[in-house]
């Protein structure tokens, strides 16, 4: 930034025509100062309307970049996680129809061994025990079946052969419980759980039960029967399971055997129980375990059509739903995500990216603004002092002009006044040092304000050093503009020497007393200092005298400069003068106030 100003101090105006510079009055800066912090942020340096913003809303404008940024950042993560969400509801669907595959799969594939069951069973006339391990045998459970319990072989009775029927059953396989629960008296038909296998021992708790006791297991063999194929039972609570309240479900092959005219007679179910637990892992276990949690439910998301449920820790924010079909029974298949309480890692990292680069271009905004600011208060500034000189200037002519238009009154009213050289001499003499001495005060305040004690001390220093208990001084605080303290202390010094030479200060025992005080008119706008002067003690004024040049000089150059009157009465007792002397309002004589202080700092 560079600034030029006038060379001259009465210069008025300058002409400055180098490039890329900014004028103002006398002063010029330059357009490149702000270049580099421009460039710092990507920009180029900002124009007259930019800079006036940058003056005028100096927060504003970083506050309002921060927050675009930030805006922009939020917009930015809000997509990226809109993105995770959708990627992760996409993973989550993909999971769910790979559980769904292998949960079908898995039922298919049973479905598959009780068809060929059912379709061997209905080929003999009766089911034997040795029949029935070899189908077993064939199928290898152990190996090949997961989430099943076994299979089991169901023959269907009437109650009024159940006695035939325990009878031929505990010859073939000795040991075999009694049906139950106990069928009533007017029960149809019977179902009791003939054969199984694996024959653990647990599984043997199964044998005898009568599965048309159960609405829901009855309900899947009507199924069953009536399509002809595989049909899976609702939530029940297996007979091998000792706790009694783990979920399954069980499907059942209906086995007919073929009559007279192509008759179908049902003799019984070959049957597969499922524990919902196991069936569920070894599908999970196929498609390979994930964070994911998963429910089963027989038919609607319910917690009382609930089968399974591997849940996760968190509520779940993300729900994934998958029919799955089961021998022809619809169950359904939740996916669920953990509810993240984080942001993803670019989020995260874009986030953080976001705020540190809304915060620096806020910082940079902000010192743009302050530089802007900086460089206006500078116009401001040197504009004011480009005014300041110019008055000055003009202030200095007038004051120079007074003051010899002051001196030539003087030489000129001196030399009527007096008849020799020598009294000429001394009276100028001693009117220049007055007018010096008043000078020499208000260079020392900076041509300020004035009191009037120290303008009256500093004319009558002379003849306080002589007769320092024959002047009082009485009166408040008050301060005088400079021109009025230089027509002050001209009028007090001819009053001194008028007393030295004839009055009360040229004899023993004479006193010379000055009061002051604060006088306003009524409206309260001008104030002025009434001022005394009062000889007493001194010789007797004579009544007839000639008027001198002390006489003209307050009465005619001090009452003009003041613009007030002056009253000057020659009493026999002793000379006295009242003097109005203005006291202005500092508007009146800032400039010269402030360049003084300018000029100190």
């Amino acid at each position: 930034m560079r600034y030029q100003f006038g060379s001259a101090l009465g210069h008025t105006g300058s002409r400055f025509v180098p490039s890329g510079t900014m004028h103002a009055g006398s002063l010029t800066i330059n357009s490149d100062a702000l270049r580099p912090v421009a460039e710092a942020v990507g920009a180029p340096p900002p124009s007259g309307r930019a800079r006036r913003w940058l003056v005028l809303y100096p927060r504003a404008i970083p506050l309002a970049i921060f927050l675009a940024i930030a805006a922009i950042t939020a917009l930015s993560v809000f997509a990226i996680e809109s993105n995770a969400r959708a990627r992760e509801r996409a993973q989550m669907r993909e999971y769910a129809q790979g559980v769904a595959s292998a949960l079908d799969r898995t039922s298919s594939g049973f479905s598959s061994y009780l068809r060929a069951g059912a379709a061997l069973f209905s080929s003999v006339e009766e089911v034997e025990p040795g029949t029935f391990d070899s189908f077993v045998r064939a199928l290898k459970l152990n190996a090949e079946v997961s989430g099943a319990e076994g299979i089991g072989w169901i023959p269907v009775i009437e109650a009024r052969d159940l006695p035939a029927f325990m009878a031929q059953t505990r010859a073939r396989q000795p040991g075999f419980p009694d049906i139950y629960p106990r069928p009533a008296a007017n029960t149809g038909r019977i179902a009791p759980v003939t054969m199984f296998a694996p024959a653990a021992p647990h599984n043997r708790r199964a044998l005898g039960y009568d599965m048309y006791s159960d609405p829901a297991r009855a309900a899947a063999m009507a199924e069953a029967e009536l399509r002809l194929g595989p049909a899976a039972s609702g939530r029940i609570v297996l007979t091998q399971e000792t706790s009694g309240t783990a979920p399954a479900f069980a499907i059942y092959m209906p086995v007919f055997r073929i009559g007279a005219g192509d008759d179908r007679n049902l003799t019984g179910f070959v049957y597969a129980p499922f524990r919902a637990r196991e069936f569920l892992d070894a599908a999970i276990d196929r498609e390979a375990p994930s964070a994911f949690g998963v429910r089963l439910y027989d038919g609607e998301a319910s917690t009382g059509h609930l089968l399974v449920a591997h849940s996760i820790g968190d509520a779940a924010s993300e729900t994934v739903q998958q029919e799955v079909t089961i021998a022809d029974r619809k169950l359904l298949l939740v996916i669920e995500s953990a509810n993240a309480q984080v942001l993803s890692p670019l989020s995260m990292v874009t986030l953080s990216f976001g705020l540190a680069l809304a915060s620096l271009l806020m910082l940079l905004a902000r010192l743009l603004t302050q530089q802007a600011y900086e460089d206006q208060a500078r116009l401001a500034f040197f504009e004011e002092q480009h005014s300041i000189r110019n008055s000055l200037t003009r202030e200095l002519n007038h004051r120079v002009k007074n003051t010899l238009a002051n001196v030539l009154s003087i030489l000129s009213l001196t030399r009527r006044r007096t008849s020799n050289l020598d009294d000429f001499a001394d009276s100028l003499e001693g009117r220049i040092r007055a007018l010096s001495a008043t000078h020499d005060l208000l260079t020392v305040t900076d041509w300020g304000t004035t009191p009037i004690r120290a303008v009256i001390e500093a004319e009558l220093q002379h003849f306080r050093s002589v007769h320092d208990d024959a002047i009082v001084l009485d009166g408040p605080d008050l301060e005088l503009a400079p021109n009025d303290a230089l027509s002050f202390g001209l009028a007090v010094h001819e009053l001194a020497t008028n007393a030295a030479k004839y009055g009360a200060l040229s004899v023993a025992g004479g006193q010379v007393t000055i009061r002051w005080r604060r006088s306003d008119d009524l409206g309260g706008e001008a104030v002025w200092a009434d001022v005394e002067w009062q000889e007493t003690g001194g010789p007797p004024v004579p009544t007839e005298r000639h008027r001198g040049f002390g006489t003209e000089l307050i009465e005619k150059i001090v009452a003009h400069e003041l613009r007030q009157p002056v009253a000057l009465e020659f009493n026999p007792g002793g000379v006295r003068c009242v003097l109005r002397v203005p006291i202005r309002r500092p508007a009146d004589f800032r400039i010269r106030a402030d360049e003084g202080r300018a000029r100190k700092a």
